[in-house]
């Protein structure tokens, strides 16, 4: 009896502990329990959105997941980042070293760069390959990167705050490594991310509207595919540079809104990478416009304001030395790209170039 007594919790303990592992196996295949990896503060979970965070992403021999990321964001401390990378191995048939290959998803939550590093930034983040978001969200979607503009509420020092996404790839071998394009998911799937990651960084600092940002409309994407650059440049009148046959010049004119619109072109050297080399913006709502505040205005800066059809609209134009240095075509293509798209969306005159 005492024997017994004594076997009883041995089997009990052992029966529960098979329960528990076999619930444990089951949440996890099903990804219904606390076993799920989740990824920036928790803002993603595994398998779920596009098929980077997902299983296919790992199913091959070699390949794993990791995810790293800074304190969250907070009321003091309003930064962080995070990382989303998936690496592999492979073997090269033209090596007895395999091939290993990175592709990582970066976030960025925080107020936009200082004015000296902001050309940069807009450059990357403005692009005219990236579609603007619906249903008054302020930022733009592209299949490799993202960017959206907080609410005035999550302001820092008087610079607006913005997530922004951005996927990189690598790879590796016995020829050395290189960049190679990465697309992190469909245009809505890389909204989803971005909302999710904004909501989740709204929360720890603070500023959160009364309703998350979502967005139910469907997405206008760009009409036109990156064509080689030509004059007029952004088919637009009186924009025009000297493409010089040292490198491949390309253009992509994106948005075309009465509320935004965008052009660029970019240069790709010899065994070069990809360079932008000018970017043309209107933007008629005021987070986007906030994302200029701070840089010096005027012709000879790119930089002009104008009310069109009641709205305060910012025109912006950054030409990139390499291109040209005669600021005279500079600024008289920044002058007509002013008065062209003025025009079009009723700002009488064309601006106050």
């Amino acid at each position: 009896m005492a024997d017994g007594t004594r076997k009883r919790p041995r089997v009990i303990g052992g029966l529960l502990a098979g329960a528990l592992l076999a619930t444990g196996i089951g949440l996890y295949a099903t990804d219904s329990g606390p076993f799920r990896d989740s990824y920036c503060w928790g803002a993603w979970q595994e398998n779920s959105g596009p098929s980077f965070l997902g299983g296919e992403a790992v199913a091959e021999s070699g390949s794993a997941r990791t995810g790293t990321e800074s304190a969250p964001p907070s009321a003091g401390r309003p930064r962080g980042t995070c990382t989303v990378a998936v690496a592999s191995t492979v073997e090269d048939d033209d090596s007895d070293e395999p091939l290993t290959f990175d592709e990582r998803v970066v976030v960025e939550y925080g107020p936009v760069p200082a004015a000296k590093d902001r050309h940069a930034w807009l450059a990357q983040y403005l692009d005219g390959s990236m579609t603007p978001l619906p249903d008054g969200l302020d930022g733009l979607v592209a299949g490799d990167r993202a960017m959206l503009v907080l609410p005035e509420a999550c302001d820092v020092d008087g610079r607006p705050s913005v997530v922004t996404m951005r996927g990189e790839g690598w790879g590796d071998g016995h020829l050395g490594r290189v960049t190679m394009p990465f697309s992190i998911g469909t245009y809505s799937a890389v909204t989803r991310m971005l909302l999710d990651v904004a909501n989740t960084g709204m929360s720890h600092t603070g500023c959160s509207p009364d309703q998350p940002l979502r967005t139910t409309s469907p997405l206008v994407t760009v009409a036109e595919r990156s064509e080689l650059a030509a004059t007029p440049l952004c088919r637009i009148p009186g924009v025009s540079f000297e493409f010089g046959s040292d490198a491949y010049y390309q253009q992509q004119v994106g948005a075309v809104t009465t509320r935004l619109q965008t052009c660029t072109a970019t240069a790709r050297s010899r065994g070069g990478s990809e360079m932008p080399v000018v970017q043309y913006v209107m933007t008629g709502t005021p987070r986007m416009a906030a994302l200029f505040e701070g840089l010096p205005e005027g012709t000879a800066h790119g930089l002009t304001r104008a009310t069109c059809d009641g709205r305060a609209t910012v025109f912006y134009g950054h030409v990139d030395s390499s291109l040209t240095a005669d600021q005279a075509v500079v600024q008289r293509s920044f002058r007509n790209f002013v008065a062209s798209v003025g025009t079009r969306i009723g700002c009488g005159t064309g601006g106050k170039a």
